[in-house]
């Protein structure tokens, strides 16, 4: 039985079909939000904030450090990335202290939704494929279990200025504890996450 037959008995995910099918929710999440209004809009914005917090992180602590290594041009690839990030995460950290019921908030969501939707398919079109093409089908195994286990651990909010993973491991851990505490309180308040 080949490794990607076993990967498949097994349920085992390799990072590139992780991270797609998390793109794949995030445009949906993108389209929840825009379709909807008021607490509808509040809490899919919320959940929104943190699959893109959480998403990001990962790559940068477990993705970007493997394409870096695993194939020609993978360096400045990985540079590109960072830097949409960067630049995404500024803006989501703008969207995450506005109302989502004020008037300014769609246009602005729809000015990230273009980011992170370009960022999404330079991803897809210059890392993944390489990653597939250079990293045996055990290693992006791997690499799903540590992008799930960074995920557990992530910052829920974004953090413009730490898209590295030296940065994320360590900044990280105080963002995700000061992050995870304010969602307890205000699940625990009856406000949105």
């Amino acid at each position: 039985m080949t490794q990607n037959a076993q990967d498949a008995d097994t349920g085992q995910d390799d990072v590139v079909a992780l991270l797609m099918r998390q793109h794949g929710d995030i445009r949906n999440l993108f389209d929840e939000v825009e379709r909807t209004t008021g607490d509808e809009r509040r809490d899919a914005f919320r959940r929104l904030v943190r699959l893109l917090a959480v998403h990001e992180t990962a790559e940068e602590e477990v993705v970007h450090p493997a394409a870096r290594r695993a194939f020609d041009g993978g360096e400045q690839a990985v540079a590109d990335r960072l830097e949409e990030e960067r630049l995404a995460k500024e803006t989501l950290s703008r969207l995450d202290g506005m109302d989502p019921g004020d008037a300014a908030f769609l246009p602005k969501l729809l000015e990230l939704r273009e980011a992170v939707t370009a960022h999404a398919r330079a991803e897809e079109r210059y890392e993944f494929p390489q990653l597939r093409r250079h990293l045996e089908p055990a290693k992006l195994a791997r690499l799903a279990k540590a992008v799930k286990a960074a995920e557990a651990t992530a910052p829920t909010r974004p953090h413009p200025g730490t898209e590295s993973a030296g940065k994320n491991m360590a900044l990280g851990p105080v963002a995700a504890v000061m992050d995870r505490t304010r969602d307890a309180v205000r699940r625990a308040m009856g406000k949105d996450g």
